[in-house]
């Protein structure tokens, strides 16, 4: 694994695998995917095109293409395409291709007991985007109130539970959809906001950071035909954080 670094705090990215048509690396939290609109802010793709070009490895056809992003303050393993027909490829693959994501998350529990998840289950609820596209679940009666504006798309989040501690829960996470916030807002819609998510209203932030971690990536090389599986673990201090009350239940 190779490791790149300048001096900004998120301006690290670890190279994890890279060959003439993809790269995957772990992307830290607070980095973005890609630039949004005007936001000329540091990226992992910035910073992986400034990589290539002090290898020598960059030109106007070998370099990185998105073909997936994670949020901006979610860590851990993305791939990108190193040219524009490889971006293509895979895009127009990505489902057939992709064969697990796997995600970790640190949850606050619900304030109500009787609204605690089973151990493992699917969340299916359609996702609606307000005004800034921060997703959310709409309720019956932002449907009723809005159904001529509210549009909505399919959501499809598997969940299980790794740790079940007394005031917060440790998921493991797998989409059928990709949508923006997907696993944030269907865990918040559910009384389970992840931790350091302002944007869902959690009241704790114990590591200045949204819990959220894309913890595995496991598909077919789209021109090798090749399987491969990149898995970093989320911090091990999640667990220790979930784990540290008592009356912890363990699967």
């Amino acid at each position: 694994m190779k490791n790149h670094e300048s001096h900004g705090k998120h301006d690290k990215i670890d190279i994890l695998f890279e060959d003439e048509y993809i790269c995957v690396i772990n992307k830290p939290a607070g980095l973005l995917s890609v630039p949004a609109g005007n936001n000329r802010s540091k990226s992992a793709i910035s910073i992986l095109e400034k990589i290539m070009r002090g290898n020598g490895t960059y030109s106007a056809k070998h370099r990185p293409f998105a073909v997936h992003r994670l949020d901006r303050e979610t860590s851990g393993v993305m791939m990108f395409a190193l040219s524009e027909f490889a971006q293509k490829k895979i895009m127009d693959s990505w489902h057939k291709m992709v064969s697990e994501r796997l995600y970790r998350a640190v949850a606050e529990n619900p304030r109500n007991p009787k609204k605690i998840l089973p151990d493992s289950g699917l969340i299916d609820d359609d996702l609606a985007f307000n005004a800034y596209n921060v997703g959310f679940v709409p309720k019956k009666t932002d449907a009723d109130a809005d159904s001529k504006k509210l549009k909505t798309v399919p959501a499809r989040t598997h969940f299980t539970t790794v740790f079940r501690g007394k005031t917060h829960t440790l998921f493991e996470l797998s989409l059928d959809t990709g949508k923006k916030n997907q696993i944030r807002a269907h865990l918040a819609s559910k009384g389970y906001p992840l931790a350091g998510d302002k944007n869902y209203r959690a009241r704790t932030d114990h590591f200045s950071r949204l819990c959220l971690h894309a913890r595995t990536l496991e598909f077919t090389h789209p021109f090798t035909g090749q399987k491969m599986r990149f898995e970093v673990s989320e911090p091990a201090e999640w667990k220790i954080y979930v784990e540290k009350c008592r009356g912890v239940n363990r699967r």
